[in-house]
């Protein structure tokens, strides 16, 4: 079979041209539908979230098992942001691909970057409110609700640094779970294509900032709700180095190293 056939996958070199047109077309995406998009993405990773919580919930499950099923469920949230369609801020790291090439400007990778994160943050924390009010977290005699204040603590007490290093981590998984589904030709690619890498940092323990809109938010509901009070405090000590990490693992680790590789050469000839 040729290598043409539309049964094989895209070449890594075809994936970086795709990527670079497709990051071009981001950029002059109407505002609003960017911030629908990105409303929708935030929301989309909130549900994978909340799948992977329910799995992380079952205190019969092992360590590695827990963690990997949990992380093989918040593969959901990818897989819905690139088949249904949305746009997602980590995702989107990639377009410093088409920046470096001068296919986008700093001005138009900005505003991107910053209109699809704050998007993001309203879809996913949206989705936590909704989730509150609804009495989800009282699932499993309310193992469900204790695991997200378990994990909003763990996160919250991360280091700034620990944080941002787990934010790079996490994001080269992203990045790279996205560029392969740029190599598929059916959705069931796309879904083997998301489900590995994701699995992955979710298993590590690798922090992923939209995800992290949705737990967050929804554990100081729960605080709330408990008396505990409102905290806070994780707008810094948590998104700020996640979302910095995020950046250096998608945009530095992934799109740049890949434009070296096979658009830079190309534009250089």
């Amino acid at each position: 079979m040729g290598p043409d056939s539309t049964h094989d996958a895209y070449s890594p070199r075809e994936i970086a041209e795709r990527v670079e047109r497709a990051g071009v077309q981001k950029t002059v995406t109407p505002l609003l539908s960017l911030a629908m998009l990105g409303v929708l993405a935030g929301a989309f990773i909130g549900l994978g979230s909340l799948f992977c919580v329910i799995v992380l919930s079952d205190a019969d499950l092992g360590f590695a098992a827990g963690r990997v099923l949990g992380g093989a469920a918040f593969s959901l949230g990818l897989f819905l942001v690139v088949v249904a369609g949305a746009e997602l801020f980590t995702g989107n790291n990639l377009l410093a691909m088409a920046w470096a090439h001068g296919r986008v400007s700093t001005r138009d990778l900005l505003q991107n970057w910053i209109v699809v994160c704050a998007s993001n943050f309203v879809g996913a924390a949206g989705l936590a409110l909704l989730v509150f009010a609804s009495g989800h977290p009282d699932m499993n005699g309310g193992a469900v609700g204790r695991t997200y204040l378990e994990i909003a603590a763990a996160k919250a007490a991360l280091p700034f640094w620990s944080a941002f290093f787990r934010g790079v981590l996490c994001n080269v998984l992203v990045c790279l779970a996205v560029w392969m589904t740029l190599a598929s030709r059916s959705v069931a690619d796309k879904f083997v294509a998301v489900l590995m890498p994701i699995a992955a940092f979710v298993a590590a323990g690798f922090e992923h900032s939209i995800a992290n809109m949705y737990l967050l938010p929804l554990a100081t509901l729960l605080q709330a709700a408990s008396g505990e009070g409102v905290h806070l405090a994780w707008l810094w000590t948590n998104l700020v180095p996640v979302i910095a990490g995020n950046i250096v693992g998608g945009a530095a680790l992934v799109a740049l190293v890949y434009y070296v590789i096979y658009l830079r050469p190309a534009k250089a000839a």
